[in-house]
Protein backbone atom coordinates (compact mmCIF):
# COMPACT_ATOMS: atom_id res chain seq x y z
CA UNK A 1 0.00 0.00 0.00
CA UNK A 2 1.18 3.46 -1.13
CA UNK A 3 2.22 6.48 1.01
CA UNK A 4 -0.87 8.52 -0.47
CA UNK A 5 -3.11 5.34 -0.69
CA UNK A 6 -2.63 5.81 3.42
CA UNK A 7 -2.90 9.51 4.02
CA UNK A 8 -6.38 8.91 2.16
CA UNK A 9 -7.69 6.28 3.99
CA UNK A 10 -6.07 6.18 7.26
CA UNK A 11 -8.84 8.67 8.77
CA UNK A 12 -11.52 6.67 7.12
CA UNK A 13 -10.12 3.58 9.25
CA UNK A 14 -9.92 5.83 12.36
CA UNK A 15 -13.50 6.92 11.76
CA UNK A 16 -14.48 3.18 11.85
CA UNK A 17 -12.90 2.75 15.01
CA UNK A 18 -14.29 5.94 16.48
CA UNK A 19 -17.48 4.36 16.28
CA UNK A 20 -16.43 0.89 17.90
CA UNK A 21 -14.61 3.33 20.61
CA UNK A 22 -17.35 3.51 24.28
CA UNK A 23 -19.33 6.05 24.23
CA UNK A 24 -18.45 6.92 27.98
CA UNK A 25 -15.33 7.65 27.38
CA UNK A 26 -15.07 10.85 25.39
CA UNK A 27 -11.19 11.31 25.90
CA UNK A 28 -10.42 8.18 24.57
CA UNK A 29 -12.23 9.62 21.90
CA UNK A 30 -10.24 12.59 21.28
CA UNK A 31 -6.71 11.47 22.05
CA UNK A 32 -7.42 8.80 19.24
CA UNK A 33 -7.95 11.23 16.56
CA UNK A 34 -5.29 12.98 17.79
CA UNK A 35 -3.33 10.32 16.94
CA UNK A 36 -4.72 9.22 13.92
CA UNK A 37 -4.43 12.93 12.63
CA UNK A 38 -1.34 13.14 13.67
CA UNK A 39 0.31 9.50 11.82
CA UNK A 40 -1.21 11.39 8.53
CA UNK A 41 0.54 14.49 9.45
CA UNK A 42 3.55 12.79 9.91
CA UNK A 43 3.35 10.74 6.36
CA UNK A 44 2.85 13.98 4.64
CA UNK A 45 5.58 15.37 5.55
CA UNK A 46 7.59 12.19 5.63
CA UNK A 47 7.11 13.24 1.97
CA UNK A 48 8.07 16.65 1.77
CA UNK A 49 12.23 15.28 1.28
CA UNK A 50 11.02 12.67 -1.93
CA UNK A 51 8.81 14.94 -3.67
CA UNK A 52 10.64 16.13 -6.44
CA UNK A 53 10.71 19.55 -7.27
CA UNK A 54 12.52 19.25 -11.15
CA UNK A 55 9.37 17.33 -12.64
CA UNK A 56 8.06 19.29 -15.81
CA UNK A 57 4.50 18.46 -17.19
CA UNK A 58 1.28 17.40 -16.66
CA UNK A 59 0.15 15.26 -19.71
CA UNK A 60 1.95 11.84 -18.67
CA UNK A 61 1.92 9.73 -15.79
CA UNK A 62 5.96 10.16 -14.74
CA UNK A 63 5.23 14.03 -14.48
CA UNK A 64 3.46 13.33 -11.40
CA UNK A 65 5.05 11.38 -7.91
CA UNK A 66 3.87 8.80 -5.50
CA UNK A 67 1.55 7.20 -8.38
CA UNK A 68 -0.73 4.77 -7.59
CA UNK A 69 -2.77 2.99 -9.91
CA UNK A 70 -5.11 -0.09 -9.97
CA UNK A 71 -8.16 -1.59 -11.90
CA UNK A 72 -11.65 -0.36 -9.73
CA UNK A 73 -14.70 -0.52 -12.13
CA UNK A 74 -12.95 -2.15 -15.29
CA UNK A 75 -15.96 -2.45 -17.32
CA UNK A 76 -16.18 1.49 -17.69
CA UNK A 77 -12.36 1.84 -17.56
CA UNK A 78 -12.37 3.54 -13.97
CA UNK A 79 -9.13 3.34 -12.13
CA UNK A 80 -8.05 4.03 -8.65
CA UNK A 81 -5.21 6.55 -10.00
CA UNK A 82 -3.36 8.88 -7.39
CA UNK A 83 -0.76 11.07 -7.73
CA UNK A 84 0.70 14.47 -6.55
CA UNK A 85 2.31 17.30 -8.30
CA UNK A 86 3.37 20.45 -7.59
CA UNK A 87 -0.58 21.63 -7.49
CA UNK A 88 -1.55 19.52 -5.38
CA UNK A 89 1.52 18.53 -2.63
CA UNK A 90 1.26 21.76 -0.83
CA UNK A 91 -2.89 21.45 -0.35
CA UNK A 92 -2.06 17.76 0.93
CA UNK A 93 0.34 19.07 3.17
CA UNK A 94 -1.99 21.77 4.41
CA UNK A 95 -5.11 19.22 4.73
CA UNK A 96 -3.07 17.41 7.14
CA UNK A 97 -1.62 20.12 9.34
CA UNK A 98 -5.46 21.55 9.99
CA UNK A 99 -6.76 18.75 10.64
CA UNK A 100 -4.18 17.28 13.29
CA UNK A 101 -4.37 20.74 14.97
CA UNK A 102 -8.23 20.82 14.69
CA UNK A 103 -8.89 17.94 16.70
CA UNK A 104 -7.66 20.02 20.05
CA UNK A 105 -9.48 22.95 19.07
CA UNK A 106 -12.94 20.56 19.34
CA UNK A 107 -11.79 19.75 22.77
CA UNK A 108 -15.08 22.18 23.88
CA UNK A 109 -16.99 19.75 21.95
CA UNK A 110 -19.29 17.50 24.21
CA UNK A 111 -22.00 16.69 22.63
CA UNK A 112 -21.97 13.35 20.43
CA UNK A 113 -18.00 13.26 20.92
CA UNK A 114 -17.56 9.97 19.15
CA UNK A 115 -20.06 11.02 16.03
CA UNK A 116 -18.38 14.40 15.38
CA UNK A 117 -14.72 12.84 15.62
CA UNK A 118 -16.00 10.38 13.31
CA UNK A 119 -17.25 12.65 10.72
CA UNK A 120 -14.21 14.69 10.98
CA UNK A 121 -11.81 12.07 10.42
CA UNK A 122 -14.30 10.48 6.81
CA UNK A 123 -14.11 14.51 6.30
CA UNK A 124 -10.09 14.68 6.18
CA UNK A 125 -10.40 11.55 4.12
CA UNK A 126 -12.58 13.32 1.27
CA UNK A 127 -10.40 16.53 1.54
CA UNK A 128 -7.02 14.60 0.99
CA UNK A 129 -8.40 12.15 -1.56
CA UNK A 130 -9.79 15.65 -3.73
CA UNK A 131 -6.36 16.73 -4.12
CA UNK A 132 -4.68 13.14 -5.02
CA UNK A 133 -7.47 11.90 -7.11
CA UNK A 134 -5.95 11.55 -11.32
CA UNK A 135 -9.48 9.79 -12.17
CA UNK A 136 -12.16 12.52 -12.76
CA UNK A 137 -14.65 9.19 -11.76
CA UNK A 138 -12.65 9.31 -8.20
CA UNK A 139 -12.33 12.71 -7.95
CA UNK A 140 -16.16 13.07 -8.14
CA UNK A 141 -16.43 10.58 -5.56
CA UNK A 142 -14.30 11.96 -2.80
CA UNK A 143 -15.39 15.33 -3.74
CA UNK A 144 -19.17 13.78 -3.03
CA UNK A 145 -17.80 11.93 0.52
CA UNK A 146 -16.92 15.53 1.78
CA UNK A 147 -20.73 16.88 1.02
CA UNK A 148 -22.56 15.11 4.05
CA UNK A 149 -19.29 14.89 7.10
CA UNK A 150 -19.80 18.75 6.61
CA UNK A 151 -23.38 18.85 6.85
CA UNK A 152 -23.89 17.27 10.09
CA UNK A 153 -20.94 19.07 11.63
CA UNK A 154 -22.47 22.23 10.66
CA UNK A 155 -26.36 20.89 11.49
CA UNK A 156 -25.72 18.85 14.53
CA UNK A 157 -22.57 20.83 16.00
CA UNK A 158 -23.38 24.01 15.27
CA UNK A 159 -25.30 27.16 16.44
CA UNK A 160 -28.56 28.25 17.00
CA UNK A 161 -29.02 28.66 13.15
CA UNK A 162 -27.61 25.52 12.09
CA UNK A 163 -30.10 23.47 10.33
CA UNK A 164 -30.85 26.39 8.05
CA UNK A 165 -26.91 27.38 7.69
CA UNK A 166 -26.55 23.56 6.98
CA UNK A 167 -29.20 23.03 4.03
CA UNK A 168 -27.62 26.08 2.34
CA UNK A 169 -24.26 24.74 2.28
CA UNK A 170 -26.08 21.38 0.92
CA UNK A 171 -28.21 23.11 -1.56
CA UNK A 172 -25.53 24.84 -2.80
CA UNK A 173 -22.75 22.47 -3.25
CA UNK A 174 -25.31 19.91 -4.70
CA UNK A 175 -25.94 22.10 -7.82
CA UNK A 176 -22.31 22.58 -8.31
CA UNK A 177 -21.99 18.79 -7.91
CA UNK A 178 -24.88 18.19 -10.21
CA UNK A 179 -22.69 20.40 -12.78
CA UNK A 180 -19.92 18.67 -12.27
CA UNK A 181 -21.42 15.33 -12.76
CA UNK A 182 -22.90 16.38 -16.32
CA UNK A 183 -19.45 18.13 -17.24
CA UNK A 184 -17.82 14.23 -16.15
CA UNK A 185 -19.89 12.44 -18.36
CA UNK A 186 -19.89 14.64 -21.73
CA UNK A 187 -15.94 14.19 -21.16
CA UNK A 188 -15.84 10.75 -20.36
CA UNK A 189 -18.06 10.08 -23.56
CA UNK A 190 -15.66 12.14 -25.74
CA UNK A 191 -12.17 11.61 -24.96
CA UNK A 192 -10.34 8.19 -25.60
CA UNK A 193 -7.81 6.01 -24.18
CA UNK A 194 -4.46 6.59 -27.04
CA UNK A 195 -3.71 3.08 -26.01
CA UNK A 196 -7.18 1.40 -25.85
CA UNK A 197 -9.63 3.58 -27.41
CA UNK A 198 -12.10 3.31 -24.79
CA UNK A 199 -13.91 6.25 -22.93
CA UNK A 200 -11.99 7.04 -20.25
CA UNK A 201 -12.01 9.33 -16.80
CA UNK A 202 -8.00 9.24 -16.61
CA UNK A 203 -7.81 13.08 -16.02
CA UNK A 204 -4.03 13.15 -17.91
CA UNK A 205 -5.21 11.78 -20.83
CA UNK A 206 -8.41 14.46 -20.95
CA UNK A 207 -5.45 16.39 -20.78
CA UNK A 208 -4.15 15.86 -24.46
CA UNK A 209 -6.06 17.46 -26.53
CA UNK A 210 -5.41 14.81 -29.25
CA UNK A 211 -8.02 12.85 -27.29
CA UNK A 212 -10.52 14.88 -27.70
CA UNK A 213 -13.33 14.30 -30.19
CA UNK A 214 -16.94 13.95 -30.91
CA UNK A 215 -18.93 17.15 -29.22
CA UNK A 216 -15.65 18.10 -27.29
CA UNK A 217 -14.22 19.57 -30.69
CA UNK A 218 -17.19 22.45 -30.83
CA UNK A 219 -16.29 26.19 -29.98
CA UNK A 220 -19.83 26.54 -28.06
CA UNK A 221 -19.65 23.10 -26.09
CA UNK A 222 -16.30 23.81 -25.11
CA UNK A 223 -17.35 27.49 -23.83
CA UNK A 224 -20.46 25.40 -21.91
CA UNK A 225 -18.27 22.83 -20.20
CA UNK A 226 -15.57 26.02 -18.96
CA UNK A 227 -18.87 27.83 -17.34
CA UNK A 228 -20.42 24.51 -16.19
CA UNK A 229 -17.18 23.53 -14.23
CA UNK A 230 -17.11 27.48 -13.52
CA UNK A 231 -19.86 27.68 -11.33
CA UNK A 232 -19.50 24.17 -9.38
CA UNK A 233 -16.07 25.42 -8.21
CA UNK A 234 -17.01 29.06 -8.09
CA UNK A 235 -19.87 27.89 -5.15
CA UNK A 236 -16.75 26.34 -3.20
CA UNK A 237 -14.15 29.44 -3.33
CA UNK A 238 -16.90 31.12 -3.52
CA UNK A 239 -17.24 33.83 -6.03
CA UNK A 240 -19.77 36.68 -6.32
CA UNK A 241 -22.93 35.88 -6.44
CA UNK A 242 -22.32 32.43 -5.43
CA UNK A 243 -20.99 33.00 -1.75
CA UNK A 244 -24.38 33.60 0.04
CA UNK A 245 -24.33 30.33 1.68
CA UNK A 246 -20.44 30.50 3.70
CA UNK A 247 -21.18 33.93 6.04
CA UNK A 248 -24.16 31.48 7.08
CA UNK A 249 -21.98 28.31 7.58
CA UNK A 250 -19.04 30.06 9.17
CA UNK A 251 -21.10 31.64 11.79
CA UNK A 252 -23.57 28.07 12.59
CA UNK A 253 -20.44 26.46 12.55
CA UNK A 254 -18.08 24.85 15.32
CA UNK A 255 -14.79 26.51 15.87
CA UNK A 256 -12.47 23.50 14.37
CA UNK A 257 -14.88 23.28 11.56
CA UNK A 258 -14.88 27.14 10.27
CA UNK A 259 -11.47 26.24 10.08
CA UNK A 260 -11.53 23.46 7.90
CA UNK A 261 -13.89 25.38 5.98
CA UNK A 262 -11.88 28.40 4.97
CA UNK A 263 -9.07 27.07 5.55
CA UNK A 264 -9.51 24.00 2.90
CA UNK A 265 -12.73 23.80 1.35
CA UNK A 266 -12.29 27.23 -0.09
CA UNK A 267 -8.87 25.96 -2.10
CA UNK A 268 -11.01 23.16 -3.52
CA UNK A 269 -12.81 25.80 -5.97
CA UNK A 270 -9.36 27.52 -7.36
CA UNK A 271 -7.80 24.01 -7.26
CA UNK A 272 -10.50 22.29 -9.22
CA UNK A 273 -10.25 25.30 -11.93
CA UNK A 274 -6.49 24.47 -12.10
CA UNK A 275 -6.43 21.03 -12.02
CA UNK A 276 -9.51 20.43 -14.44
CA UNK A 277 -10.33 23.47 -15.98
CA UNK A 278 -7.29 24.74 -16.79
CA UNK A 279 -5.18 22.12 -18.80
CA UNK A 280 -8.60 20.02 -19.91
CA UNK A 281 -10.18 23.09 -21.70
CA UNK A 282 -7.15 25.50 -22.04
CA UNK A 283 -8.32 27.28 -24.83
CA UNK A 284 -12.05 28.50 -22.97
CA UNK A 285 -9.57 28.81 -20.39
CA UNK A 286 -7.33 31.43 -22.13
CA UNK A 287 -10.37 32.56 -24.21
CA UNK A 288 -12.56 33.71 -20.63
CA UNK A 289 -9.48 34.43 -18.35
CA UNK A 290 -10.60 38.36 -18.33
CA UNK A 291 -14.02 36.83 -17.34
CA UNK A 292 -11.81 35.27 -14.01
CA UNK A 293 -10.03 38.77 -13.36
CA UNK A 294 -13.41 40.81 -13.22
CA UNK A 295 -14.87 38.32 -10.66
CA UNK A 296 -11.95 38.27 -8.39
CA UNK A 297 -11.74 42.03 -8.76
CA UNK A 298 -15.34 41.96 -7.41
CA UNK A 299 -14.86 39.44 -4.83
CA UNK A 300 -11.76 41.28 -3.61
CA UNK A 301 -13.48 45.40 -3.01
CA UNK A 302 -16.97 43.60 -1.88
CA UNK A 303 -15.87 40.99 0.30
CA UNK A 304 -13.39 43.21 2.01
CA UNK A 305 -16.57 45.93 2.27
CA UNK A 306 -19.08 43.36 3.24
CA UNK A 307 -15.83 42.50 6.30
CA UNK A 308 -15.92 46.37 7.15
CA UNK A 309 -19.67 46.48 7.51
CA UNK A 310 -19.84 43.72 10.00
CA UNK A 311 -19.98 43.90 13.85
CA UNK A 312 -19.71 39.54 14.34
CA UNK A 313 -16.23 38.96 14.53
CA UNK A 314 -16.58 35.75 13.28
CA UNK A 315 -18.70 36.97 9.77
CA UNK A 316 -16.08 39.92 9.49
CA UNK A 317 -13.59 36.75 9.36
CA UNK A 318 -15.64 34.92 6.74
CA UNK A 319 -15.97 37.75 4.70
CA UNK A 320 -11.94 38.60 4.62
CA UNK A 321 -11.93 34.63 3.52
CA UNK A 322 -13.87 35.89 0.73
CA UNK A 323 -12.16 39.47 -0.17
CA UNK A 324 -8.50 37.06 -0.02
CA UNK A 325 -9.68 34.20 -2.55
CA UNK A 326 -10.32 36.99 -4.83
CA UNK A 327 -6.66 38.06 -5.00
CA UNK A 328 -6.22 34.10 -5.52
CA UNK A 329 -8.63 34.63 -8.75
CA UNK A 330 -6.88 37.48 -10.31
CA UNK A 331 -3.43 35.90 -9.80
CA UNK A 332 -4.57 32.69 -11.79
CA UNK A 333 -6.22 34.75 -14.67
CA UNK A 334 -3.44 36.18 -15.79
CA UNK A 335 -1.63 33.32 -16.73
CA UNK A 336 1.74 34.25 -15.71
CA UNK A 337 4.32 32.10 -13.70
CA UNK A 338 4.23 34.91 -11.17
CA UNK A 339 0.44 35.14 -11.06
CA UNK A 340 -0.12 31.42 -11.17
CA UNK A 341 2.52 30.78 -8.79
CA UNK A 342 1.45 33.62 -6.72
CA UNK A 343 -2.14 32.23 -6.43
CA UNK A 344 -1.56 28.83 -4.98
CA UNK A 345 0.95 30.50 -2.65
CA UNK A 346 -1.82 32.72 -1.48
CA UNK A 347 -4.13 29.34 -1.56
CA UNK A 348 -1.56 27.69 1.05
CA UNK A 349 -0.80 31.03 3.08
CA UNK A 350 -4.20 31.81 3.19
CA UNK A 351 -5.44 28.09 4.59
CA UNK A 352 -2.77 28.94 7.21
CA UNK A 353 -3.72 32.77 8.32
CA UNK A 354 -7.62 31.94 8.33
CA UNK A 355 -7.40 29.11 10.56
CA UNK A 356 -5.18 30.98 12.71
CA UNK A 357 -8.51 33.94 12.55
CA UNK A 358 -11.26 31.47 13.10
CA UNK A 359 -9.01 29.59 16.00
CA UNK A 360 -8.69 33.07 17.81
CA UNK A 361 -12.55 33.94 17.55
CA UNK A 362 -13.55 30.62 19.22
CA UNK A 363 -11.20 31.40 22.07
CA UNK A 364 -12.73 34.61 23.02
CA UNK A 365 -16.21 33.23 22.50
CA UNK A 366 -15.34 30.41 24.48
CA UNK A 367 -15.33 32.80 27.64
CA UNK A 368 -17.37 35.77 26.56
CA UNK A 369 -19.86 33.61 24.83
CA UNK A 370 -20.60 36.04 22.14
CA UNK A 371 -18.86 37.68 19.05
CA UNK A 372 -20.02 41.13 19.01
CA UNK A 373 -16.66 43.16 18.35
CA UNK A 374 -18.00 46.51 19.72
CA UNK A 375 -19.04 44.48 23.23
CA UNK A 376 -15.29 44.09 24.46
CA UNK A 377 -12.65 46.55 24.94
CA UNK A 378 -9.49 46.93 26.76
CA UNK A 379 -8.95 43.07 26.24
CA UNK A 380 -4.70 44.06 25.97
CA UNK A 381 -4.91 44.66 29.60
CA UNK A 382 -6.63 41.65 30.26
CA UNK A 383 -5.75 39.33 27.92
CA UNK A 384 -1.85 40.24 26.45
CA UNK A 385 -0.68 37.19 25.01
CA UNK A 386 -4.06 36.89 23.07
CA UNK A 387 -3.66 40.30 21.95
CA UNK A 388 -0.61 39.57 20.65
CA UNK A 389 -1.03 36.14 18.45
CA UNK A 390 -4.20 37.78 17.24
CA UNK A 391 -1.78 40.62 15.86
CA UNK A 392 0.33 38.38 14.08
CA UNK A 393 -2.79 37.12 12.21
CA UNK A 394 -4.04 40.31 11.66
CA UNK A 395 -1.37 41.88 10.06
CA UNK A 396 -0.80 38.57 7.98
CA UNK A 397 -4.41 39.32 7.13
CA UNK A 398 -3.88 42.50 5.70
CA UNK A 399 -0.41 41.80 3.99
CA UNK A 400 2.08 42.78 6.02
CA UNK A 401 5.92 42.78 5.04
CA UNK A 402 7.75 39.88 6.92
CA UNK A 403 4.46 37.85 7.00
CA UNK A 404 3.53 34.69 4.68
CA UNK A 405 0.47 36.88 3.15
CA UNK A 406 3.05 39.51 1.79
CA UNK A 407 4.73 37.68 -0.74
CA UNK A 408 2.02 35.52 -2.27
CA UNK A 409 -0.56 38.85 -2.44
CA UNK A 410 2.47 40.62 -3.94
CA UNK A 411 3.40 37.31 -6.48
CA UNK A 412 -0.71 38.24 -7.30
CA UNK A 413 -0.28 41.49 -8.33
CA UNK A 414 3.03 41.20 -10.28
CA UNK A 415 1.42 38.58 -12.54
CA UNK A 416 -1.55 40.40 -12.83
CA UNK A 417 -0.50 43.89 -13.47
CA UNK A 418 1.19 43.02 -17.28
CA UNK A 419 -2.30 41.89 -18.27
CA UNK A 420 -4.94 43.04 -16.64
CA UNK A 421 -3.32 46.28 -15.13
CA UNK A 422 -6.81 48.57 -14.64
CA UNK A 423 -8.12 45.75 -12.41
CA UNK A 424 -5.07 44.95 -10.76
CA UNK A 425 -4.76 48.95 -10.09
CA UNK A 426 -8.74 48.73 -8.41
CA UNK A 427 -7.79 45.40 -6.72
CA UNK A 428 -4.60 46.96 -4.92
CA UNK A 429 -7.48 48.92 -3.03
CA UNK A 430 -8.71 46.36 -1.14
CA UNK A 431 -5.34 46.38 0.66
CA UNK A 432 -6.04 49.69 2.31
CA UNK A 433 -9.96 48.55 3.14
CA UNK A 434 -8.55 45.26 4.69
CA UNK A 435 -5.93 47.26 6.54
CA UNK A 436 -9.26 49.64 7.84
CA UNK A 437 -11.26 47.26 9.00
CA UNK A 438 -8.54 45.25 10.62
CA UNK A 439 -6.72 48.25 12.37
CA UNK A 440 -10.42 49.00 13.54
CA UNK A 441 -11.60 45.59 14.87
CA UNK A 442 -8.17 45.34 16.91
CA UNK A 443 -9.03 49.32 18.14
CA UNK A 444 -12.28 48.36 19.39
CA UNK A 445 -11.67 44.94 21.10
CA UNK A 446 -8.43 45.78 22.88
CA UNK A 447 -7.54 49.50 23.48
CA UNK A 448 -9.80 52.07 25.23
CA UNK A 449 -11.11 51.36 28.84
CA UNK A 450 -11.37 47.42 30.19
CA UNK A 451 -14.87 46.40 29.80
CA UNK A 452 -15.82 45.42 33.56
CA UNK A 453 -17.98 42.32 32.00
CA UNK A 454 -14.49 40.96 30.67
CA UNK A 455 -12.05 42.67 33.28
CA UNK A 456 -11.14 38.98 34.92
CA UNK A 457 -11.11 37.06 31.75
CA UNK A 458 -8.50 34.10 31.58
CA UNK A 459 -5.64 34.51 29.65
CA UNK A 460 -5.16 32.03 26.47
CA UNK A 461 -4.41 28.36 27.59
CA UNK A 462 -1.61 25.54 26.57
CA UNK A 463 -4.16 24.09 24.76
CA UNK A 464 -4.98 26.43 22.48
CA UNK A 465 -1.54 27.71 22.01
CA UNK A 466 -0.62 24.81 21.07
CA UNK A 467 -3.24 24.62 18.01
CA UNK A 468 -2.08 28.52 17.28
CA UNK A 469 1.83 28.68 17.62
CA UNK A 470 2.37 26.20 14.64
CA UNK A 471 0.51 28.30 12.25
CA UNK A 472 2.27 31.60 13.40
CA UNK A 473 5.74 30.28 13.30
CA UNK A 474 4.55 28.69 9.68
CA UNK A 475 3.08 32.50 8.54
CA UNK A 476 6.11 34.54 9.70
CA UNK A 477 8.66 31.47 8.77
CA UNK A 478 7.10 32.14 4.94
CA UNK A 479 7.14 35.93 5.39
CA UNK A 480 10.82 35.42 5.46
CA UNK A 481 11.86 32.28 3.51
CA UNK A 482 8.68 31.34 1.39
CA UNK A 483 11.33 28.99 -1.20
CA UNK A 484 10.23 25.79 1.14
CA UNK A 485 7.02 26.41 -0.63
CA UNK A 486 6.86 28.00 -3.76
CA UNK A 487 9.62 25.79 -4.49
CA UNK A 488 7.72 22.84 -4.83
CA UNK A 489 5.12 24.51 -6.89
CA UNK A 490 7.26 26.50 -8.96
CA UNK A 491 7.65 23.71 -12.21
CA UNK A 492 4.38 22.32 -12.41
CA UNK A 493 2.66 25.07 -12.20
CA UNK A 494 4.88 26.83 -14.91
CA UNK A 495 4.66 24.57 -17.12
CA UNK A 496 0.43 24.31 -16.29
CA UNK A 497 0.77 28.55 -17.47
CA UNK A 498 2.80 27.76 -20.38
CA UNK A 499 0.39 25.03 -21.77
CA UNK A 500 -2.69 27.45 -21.64
CA UNK A 501 -0.42 30.45 -23.12
CA UNK A 502 0.35 28.32 -25.99
CA UNK A 503 -3.24 27.52 -27.09
CA UNK A 504 -5.22 29.59 -29.51
CA UNK A 505 -8.26 31.17 -27.90
CA UNK A 506 -11.40 29.69 -29.11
Amino acid sequence: MGSLTLLTFIPAAGAAIVALLPRDNPKLVRWFSILVTGIVLAIAVSLYPQFDRGIVGIDQEATFQFVEKGAWIPAFNINYFVGVDGLSFPMVLLTALLCFLCIPASWGITKGVKGYHALFLLLETGMIGVFVALDFFLFYVFWEIMLLPMYFLIGIWGGPRRVYAAIKFFIYTLIGSLLMLIVMLVFYFNVRDPVTGANTFNMLHMMSQANHGGIMSLNHVRVLLFFGLYICFAIKVPVFPFHTWLPDAHVEAPTAVSVILAGILLKMGTYGLLRISYPILPDATHSFAWFLAVMGMINIIYGAFCAMAQKDLKKLVAYSSISHMGFVMLGMSALTDAGINGAVFQMFNHGTITAMLFLLVGVIYDRAHHREIDGFGGLANVMPRYLGITSVAFFAGMGLPGLSGFISEAMCFIGAFPVWRTLTIISIGGIVITAAYLLWTIQRMFFGETNPKYADLPEINGRELFTLLPLAAIVIFLGIWPHPILGLMNTSLSYLGELVRSVAPL
